[in-house]
């Protein structure tokens, strides 16, 4: 299927045959496909056609009938960075980071990373460096620090970043150590209920109700992959809590969107309300944040037998850095990503670089899709509740074991995709805020065609109830 092997441990986890597999195909060229040694292509392609293939599994449970399932490799690669190719009414939506997010020198040549897009983890890192919102002056303070002392005051001001490793050092540290003693992902049954059949209706996911309670970009995407498929997908926020408003837009096809308080009991009973009623609840708080709500994974299980619990975090729930906070970057930067390819691909500027996609985000989202799916039809089956559990850094550690790309295959390989693909990958949504072109779903299933029936639409645009099915 993959010639690196990046489905096998996906395959495995659902358990198909081998002549279940052969209902999926990807064509396209393998990696290099973008400007890295990461194979990129072949991790999208595996992700997405284990989607493919568990939407096609759930399909025959419903109807009996079988479908084929299509991924190309190059849209796959582009929708590691959907967020790029979207216009709203003609002109480009900006995806600039903050101007003092990035990459400096520390005292000792090593590089600090400060994840600085969000405006509390941007306050987090100016207080610790003691300094105005200005690139100049954070440089000048980095460079008085020591990264490694720079990156613990930073978590402990509740901030997020890191010290920029080489890949070497990451598998001596800790972390990697308690991450590598993990699978890819986990499917565990935590509680028994009776088997629930598949919803009756003409999509795979039709009357499956989801409730997204996460933020950024992989958890997002989780939900708007489920959306794509039929599922009714409520999201959760709450209007103090800081986003970036472009992501909702490349993340919210297929969505509903209301804003809940979760301090208020209030409307920690609403939402209580709608978890009786749901199917999947997907969460990407760190692990044991939810407990003091009593959203933890045996809480969910005990208010709504049968439910299918979907949990992300950053660096895995075991470990010394399993409650840090940590984002596609920061999991780039400490695990030696961004420093190979800096090596391979110098920046404008010296050291190491980000990746040209958001890979290991996309990534896990896709995965946390096709755990919910596998899940669903366990609960089909069964019976039971289910949670799904993964993490940044185990995607990382995934992509990374794939191999890299030889250095004599990197000379020459496009930064982008030509205009023709770009045309061929986009459509138009009429959302509340004006006419958006982006990305249309990448898979392509013989029998159910995937398509978001909402368009993205500001947060919090909805009230809090489900649609009646």
């Amino acid at each position: 299927m993959t010639p690196n092997n990046a489905f096998e441990p996906l395959s495995n986890l659902a358990g198909w045959s081998q002549d279940f597999v052969r209902q999926a195909s990807v064509y396209g060229p393998w990696d290099p496909i973008l400007p890295t040694s990461f194979r990129i292509g072949e991790a999208a392609s595996a992700s997405l056609t284990a989607v493919g293939l568990a939407v096609a599994d759930l399909w025959k449970l419903k109807t009996n009938v079988s479908q084929e399932v299509i991924v190309n490799s190059r849209r796959a690669t582009a929708s590691l960075r959907s967020g790029k190719y979207m216009h709203m009414d003609n002109a480009p939506v900006s995806t600039e980071r903050n101007t003092i997010m990035g990459v400096y020198p520390d005292k000792n040549g090593r590089w600090s990373y400060l994840h600085c897009n969000f405006p509390n983890h941007r306050a987090a890192a100016l207080e610790v460096l003691g300094v105005d919102e200005d690139p100049d002056l954070v440089r000048k303070a980095v460079s008085t620090w020591d990264a490694s002392d720079l990156e613990e005051a930073i978590i402990a001001a509740k901030g997020a970043g890191g010290m920029v490793r080489s890949m070497e050092e990451w598998a001596k540290h800790p972390q990697a150590v308690a991450v590598g003693s993990l699978p890819l992902m986990e499917i565990i049954k935590i509680g028994d209920s009776q088997p629930e059949k598949m919803p009756d209706g003409d999509r795979p996911l039709s009357g499956i109700r989801v409730l997204d309670l996460t933020r950024v970009l992989a958890g997002p995407t989780c939900a708007r992959t489920l959306a794509e498929h039929g599922a009714d997908v409520l999201k959760i926020t709450g209007s103090h809590l800081p986003n970036i408003g472009y992501q909702e837009y490349d993340t919210g096809h297929g969505k509903l969107s209301a804003n809940l308080d979760l301090r208020d009991p209030g409307e920690l009973d609403i939402l209580k309300g709608l978890i009786r009623e749901a199917d999947v609840f997907s969460q990407g708080y760190r692990p044991g944040t939810l407990g003091s709500r009593g959203l933890s994974v045996e809480d969910l299980a005990n208010l709504r037998p049968g439910i299918v619990y979907v949990s992300l975090s950053a660096f895995s729930h075991m470990g010394p850095w399993s409650s840090r906070r940590g984002f596609d970057t920061v999991v780039q930067t400490v695990s030696g990503i961004t420093n190979r390819q800096g090596q391979l691909f110098p920046g404008s500027s010296p050291g190491p670089q980000f990746y040209p996609v958001s890979a290991i985000d996309y990534l896990t989202g896709y995965l946390m899709a096709f755990g919910a799916l596998v899940a669903l039809k366990r609960r089909a089956i069964e019976g039971g509740s289910w949670m799904v559990r993964i993490s940044l850094a185990q995607t990382g550690k995934w992509l990374v074991g794939l191999g890299e790309v030889p250095d004599y295959e990197l000379s020459g390989v496009p930064s982008e995709f030509t205009s023709a693909e770009i045309r061929e990958w986009t459509t138009e949504s009429d959302t509340p805020i004006g006419m958006l072109r982006h990305m249309s779903p990448v898979l392509s299933l013989s029998e159910s065609e995937p398509y978001w029936a909402r368009p993205s639409v500001p947060l919090g645009h909805h009230e809090p109830v489900w649609p009646s099915r």
